[in-house]
């Protein structure tokens, strides 16, 4: 099955959201395998390009997640259109948070603060420590340095997200 990563960057006060991305993994984490407080360096480059890294200054949220229906995964999973799907939906979300930083007086582009990173061969989900075959829901929050400072196995309500990001 083919797999995308989420990768989420937040800055100073600039807390966001980015709901509706279909992730398409071969499979996430076991309970423990990452341990909070320890330090992670994990590397990322996204679909345009960009070179990520959980320690490399900026708070990361990480989400893995498999979809249900294996066999309608596999057909839509073909790179480069998954690709193109992903980059207009990243576009389309990036275009709803730029709304949001206009509302807060935020003078940035939104856009600079989305990115998402394809993972088709597994790379990424096995630098988390992901074993083969595991297929349930994670959310990782590591801090400006890679220290792993949350992880859920079910989405986290907005409070322990926010608690998370102090």
């Amino acid at each position: 099955m083919s797999a995308i990563c989420l990768v989420v960057k937040v800055r100073a006060l600039q807390i966001f959201w980015l709901f509706g991305i279909m992730l398409f993994l071969s499979g996430a984490l076991l309970p423990g395998a990452l341990s909070n407080a320890a330090t992670y360096s994990i590397s990322f480059v996204d679909t345009e390009g960009n070179k990520l890294s959980t320690a490399d200054g900026h708070v990361t949220i990480v989400v893995l997640t498999t979809t249900a229906d294996h066999e309608k995964a596999r057909t839509i999973a073909d790179r480069v259109l998954a690709t193109a799907f992903i980059r207009h939906r990243v576009r389309e979300e990036a275009k709803r948070l730029q709304a949001r930083y206009d509302a807060k007086g935020i003078s940035r582009n939104a856009s600079r603060d989305v990115f998402v990173v394809t993972d088709f061969d597994g790379t990424v989900a096995s630098s988390l420590g992901q074993p083969a075959g595991a297929n349930e829901f994670c959310v990782f929050v590591f801090g400006r340095t890679g220290e792993l400072l949350a992880q859920w196995h079910d989405v986290p309500s907005a409070d322990q997200l926010a608690s998370a990001l102090k």
